[in-house]
């Protein structure tokens, strides 16, 4: 039988000395957040999944998804739990990224040894509702307050695993802090709700 996990809301420090912060963004091939990203057709106005252009050789979806639980298992301690985001933390983790000049920080699979060059984000949004601003298309469920990149791939290596496959989404990696989740009576009607489904 699944069980309801304790959850964790992951939190950063908008100082910028502080070392909690998101740093690097990995191309990886099983995305956390269970979304792999959009890559552009020729035809400019249209967007399909897993759909490749050569010459533009952008890759566009999710970086994070808000309110969304996250699986994690302690390496060590053997425990189960969920990590989550929230709206107003993702704006702070998206603003400091960008604040301290990190839209070329990739690597893949979280592997510090494989940094990845000429890869730079040069679009940026938060979906908000009060401004007008809707997810990306493919994208029309993500929770208010996600937060949605694009990157321009210049470097062939990194474009054929794109293009093979290999790698799917992206997924930020940075310096947390815990803080228990106090869930809202939706959030944990919600959690049980899709536990009794999965059964």
């Amino acid at each position: 039988m699944n069980k309801v996990l304790k959850t964790y809301e992951l939190q950063i420090n908008e100082d910028p000395n502080s070392q909690f912060e998101v740093d690097y963004v990995a191309l990886v091939d099983a995305p956390a957040i269970e979304k792999n990203f959009l890559k552009f057709n020729q035809n400019v106005n249209k967007l399909h999944f897993a759909a490749i252009n050569e010459d533009r050789q952008i890759i566009s979806g999710a970086a994070m998804l808000a309110n969304t639980p996250i699986y994690r298992i302690d390496e060590q301690t053997g425990e189960e739990y969920n990590i989550v985001f929230k709206p107003k933390t993702i704006e702070q983790i998206a603003m400091k990224f960008f604040e301290k000049g990190f839209n070329q920080n990739f690597n893949l699979m979280h592997d510090p040894a494989q940094i990845l060059k000429n890869v730079t984000i040069f679009e940026s949004f938060i979906n908000d509702e009060s401004r007008g601003i809707k997810p990306m298309a493919g994208f029309e469920d993500a929770p208010q307050g996600s937060w949605f990149i694009s990157a321009k791939v210049n470097d062939a290596a990194t474009w054929a695993k794109i293009k093979s496959g290999e790698v799917k989404g992206f997924s930020v990696e940075g310096c947390f802090a815990y803080k228990k989740s106090e869930m809202t009576l939706e959030e944990k009607m919600a959690q049980i709700e899709a536990i009794l489904n999965a059964e």
